[in-house]
């Protein structure tokens, strides 16, 4: 059959044989391609097995216009493999979104992918400069303000827009992903949708916008309300800080997609030579957990930096009382790098649970701030804490199984009462069997294929093969056999495998 009557009206695709494994979308596709249908432009092809009514094909898109939908469509990536198992099966995912006929973004596209990256970017610059620009400075209507905030709200915006046409990865079918606008507009209304568009929208600009008084004189009548609705526009700027949440899904979104890395890295270390593969596996692991850690010390390092802020603004909005900690300091007039250095040291001082800062709290303002910081920095330590643990016990699970397991055997000879020389003998024979590791090897082969488990044990069982003349040159089905018919025991030295002149059904290959 020719390859190019594969794909319809998609010659760029005709390389692409139907050999090779796939995921469960292959299959899906096989069992549907008796009753299958594309339509663009009124131009349509129907297979139904038995008869094949020919319509006017679909035009093959070509040059900067097919350039341009690439961009949307699944690419080659590590996530898109993932999730689809093999080339073929990215390709007919390409298919079925362009049979669509409406302009759809998929979640494993390059436009995709560069968008998040941005997005990323944007978020972290918004989390770090929009609580400095709130608390320490007192010039909202300045121009480069303005148009930071004007388009960073901009851009937030179109994201909405972006993920209204973004498909959507089903959590129990991660093969399946919804690309029909109205899932996925109903997916998203029900999830982010509001969240994400109260962080977006400028309410302190269109709240001075609506409460904007038009007469002469308004600054002397007036002056009292102009000040609290400056006062209340910086609370209600605070709201984009709700962007937290785009940025918690961004990293695990990015953090996913390193994993992926790690584990393709992992892959091809394999192909090198052994001490070398093996001192590559550990340094990615030691990466991956080092990685995770490192994002968990980032955002304490941000709820440091919001609560150090926080700590000048609410004096601040009060107008600087006496007793607050910034007139104590004398801080009023100082430039903003000062104020905010000071604020940070305060706000640390809580959160690491060190002091009070320089001075403890004076005024009942103070000292539900400060609480506020002590009850955040002791939540961040015990996250911290338990996050830690945890990787650090996940790193070596091997090494830890094995303590454990020789723990129960030391308990278990001391509630046996053995003698010295035996419990002697066991843990020799523990420490010779296992060498510090312990798996569960035939669980691990039982999860493996028929195929992959003959590699693995053919693999492990090479020694045999070419030390022993007798299997030297047989032939690899009966090695094979063989091989699968072996099972690993433990002899120490005294110890009879067999006696002369006993019949035995067994064959041992003895390794010293």
């Amino acid at each position: 059959m020719d390859e190019t009557s594969r794909y319809p009206g998609f010659p760029e695709y005709a390389g692409y044989s139907d050999v090779g494994g796939g995921s469960g979308m292959d299959a899906a596709s096989r069992g549907s391609s008796s009753q299958h249908a594309a339509v663009e432009g009124g131009g349509a092809a129907t297979y139904d097995g038995k008869h094949r009514q020919s319509q006017p094909h679909r035009q093959p898109r070509t040059g900067v216009l097919a350039r341009l939908h690439t961009v949307f469509e699944p690419s080659m990536n590590r996530l898109s493999m993932k999730i689809y198992g093999s080339k073929k099966a990215v390709v007919k995912e390409r298919l079925r979104q362009r049979s669509l006929g409406v302009w759809v973004i998929h979640p494993c596209s390059k436009f995709r992918f560069y968008w998040d990256l941005c997005m990323l970017l944007l978020l972290v610059a918004n989390l770090i400069i929009l609580p400095v620009g709130i608390s320490f400075f007192n010039d909202d209507f300045d121009t480069r303000w303005i148009t930071f905030n004007c388009l960073s709200d901009t851009i937030f915006l179109v994201d909405i827009i972006v993920n209204f046409r973004t498909g959507i990865l089903q959590t129990d079918n991660s093969e399946q992903v919804i690309l029909e606008p109205n899932l996925i507009a109903r997916n998203y209304l029900r999830s982010w949708f509001f969240l994400d568009l109260i962080s977006s929208l400028p309410l302190d600009y269109l709240f001075l916008m609506f409460n904007q008084d038009v007469g002469e004189g308004i600054q002397i009548l007036h002056a009292g309300r102009a000040l609290r609705i400056l006062r209340l526009a910086k609370l209600l700027s605070l709201v984009r800080l709700l962007r937290l949440s785009r940025l918690v899904r961004y990293v695990n979104q990015w953090e996913e997609v390193y994993m992926l890395r790690i584990r393709s890295n992992n892959v091809s270390s394999g192909q090198r030579g052994h001490h070398e593969s093996q001192s590559m596996i550990k340094f990615l692991n030691m990466a991956s957990v080092f990685m995770r850690i490192f994002n968990l010390i980032c955002m304490m390092l941000l709820i440091g930096h919001w609560s150090g802020c926080l700590q000048f603004l609410v004096p601040s909005l009060q107008g600087f009382p006496v007793n607050s900690w910034v007139s104590i300091n004398e801080l009023q007039d100082a430039n903003w790098a000062e104020q905010y250095s000071w604020s940070l040291f305060k706000a640390m001082s809580h959160m690491l649970c060190i002091g009070y800062g320089r001075f403890p709290p004076q005024s009942l303002t103070d000292m539900w701030l400060t609480m506020l910081s002590m009850i955040s920095g002791a939540t961040c330590y015990a996250l911290f804490l338990g996050h830690a643990t945890n990787l650090i016990q996940s790193l070596d699970s091997s090494r830890r199984q094995y303590r454990e397991k020789v723990k129960q055997v030391e308990e278990y000879m001391s509630y046996r009462r053995l003698p010295l020389d035996m419990r002697k003998r066991i843990t020799e024979y523990f420490e010779h069997r296992y060498q510090g590791k312990f798996f569960d090897e035939k669980w691990i082969l039982d999860e493996m294929s028929d195929k992959l488990r003959e590699e693995v044990r053919n693999y492990t069982c090479r020694r045999l093969v070419t030390n022993l003349p007798l299997l030297q040159n047989a032939d690899t089905n009966l090695l094979t056999e063989l091989t699968d018919c072996l099972e690993f025991e433990m002899f120490q030295p005294g110890n009879f495998l067999r006696f002369f002149f006993c019949c035995s059904c067994n064959f041992f290959y003895v390794l010293f």
